[in-house]
């Protein structure tokens, strides 16, 4: 039987060797510089996967971490690995294999690169409970602390909520935050039961007065584009729009977009044409 220290060496050399099999032109990345390994960056892969490099390099190293399934999921999929490859990287980290009801969240290395070909325009894609599957640099920037260096995936209702950086950079805090919260009420209900849904509610529960008291107000809200106010970090409050496309395998995968739609704005303005609403996503859900 395995040691741990034994299997944490394992689990780094078969995440090293799959990350060293694949090429930017495989996963549609644009080739930057020169590379002395082969194969992808690690700080690439980590964006692919929508998780913080820093913590990718630390699992990578064989340090004495713990990666979630949801993690190891989105490494799977980033990496290309089949359901094989997908269940030994899971016995590795100590976990069982996945379920199958869990491959809703998974992405393709093509479409998670989509956001990383976006760039200097802040862009993500986010699963159906708000999960960020995969983000930018430039989203990282404007959403600080959406992305840490926790194993589990950043999560967007989570950081509205729960992260005191979105009380700054949502202008409009209060509106977007209560049309999140009616969105994931109507997105729970269609998914009764699902434990994705339930443990997100119930840490918001406990960590925000707000959801504890907006919460049985039953507020329930539909998906739309729009604009909204943003502090950038160097730039100041700026109006975004912000548009989303979902996948057409995955329609719960939502792929958002957010273009400065105007010079920065002062403080105390309406954005033109703002809906109050949270622009996490747009059409059916953002």
């Amino acid at each position: 039987m395995s040691t741990q220290p034994d299997r944490r060496r394992q689990l780094s050399a078969f995440l090293r060797s799959r990350r060293e099999r694949l090429t930017p032109d495989e996963v549609g990345l644009p080739r930057t510089g020169r590379r002395r390994t082969p194969g992808l960056r690690r700080e690439e892969l980590a964006l692919l996967a929508g998780i913080s490099a820093t913590w990718y390099t630390y699992l990578e190293q064989g340090r004495n971490i713990r990666a979630s399934e949801q993690v190891l999921t989105a490494l799977a999929s980033a990496l290309r690995l089949d359901r094989h490859e997908r269940d030994h990287l899971l016995s590795l980290a100590g976990h069982s294999p996945a379920a199958e009801a869990g491959a809703h969240d998974l992405l393709t290395a093509e479409v998670s690169a989509v956001p990383l070909l976006l760039q200097p325009n802040p862009a993500y894609i986010i699963g159906g409970n708000y999960d960020v599957l995969s983000h930018n640099r430039a989203a990282a920037e404007l959403f600080p602390r959406l992305i840490t260096e926790e194993e589990r995936p950043a999560n967007f209702v989570r950081w509205v909520f729960l992260e005191p950086a979105a009380r700054e950079v949502l202008v409009d805090w209060e509106p977007e935050a209560r049309g999140v919260l009616g969105r994931l009420r109507t997105l729970a209900a269609n998914h009764s039961g699902d434990p994705r849904y339930t443990r997100l509610i119930e840490e918001l529960h406990e960590g925000s007065a707000e959801m504890r008291e907006w919460w049985p107000q039953y507020e329930v809200q539909v998906r739309r584009s729009g604009r909204k106010r943003l502090r950038h970090p160097r730039q100041g409050t700026v109006e975004y729009v912000y548009t989303a496309f979902h996948l057409a395998e995955q329609p719960e995968q939502t792929l958002v977009v957010y273009l400065p739609g105007s010079e920065p704005v002062e403080e105390g303005t309406s954005p033109r044409g703002s809906a109050a609403v949270c622009s996490c996503g747009g059409g059916r859900r953002d």
